[in-house]
């Protein structure tokens, strides 16, 4: 059982688990076009998707979490997971890996 909801319903439970709304945005927007390409659906289950991507204010905190694997800039960060940019901030959203 799957439930359409808007991005503005996405973006207020969101915020609920710890993003700002427009790093909700950018996920919900990187969702959508997932299911475009993919040609599926994805379920909308928060918990879920705060385990498997987290929001950072800058890539700076984001390497300095994954300062074991020595990454020093954003290709190479892109080399090990999905990254998807924030529009205006710099704030990023990785995907747990």
């Amino acid at each position: 059982m799957i439930d359409t909801i808007t991005e503005y319903q996405f973006q207020d439970k969101m915020v609920g688990h710890g993003f700002s709304y427009d790093g909700s945005k950018a996920l919900f927007n990187y969702l959508e076009q997932l299911e475009e390409d993919c040609n599926m659906k994805i379920e909308f289950d928060p918990i879920a998707l705060r385990c498997d991507y987290t929001e950072y204010d800058n890539l700076k905190q984001c390497l300095t979490d994954y300062s074991n694997l020595n990454l020093k800039t954003i290709e190479d960060l892109r080399d090990h997971t999905q990254v998807i940019e924030v529009d205006g901030l710099d704030s990023i959203i990785i995907q747990a890996f």
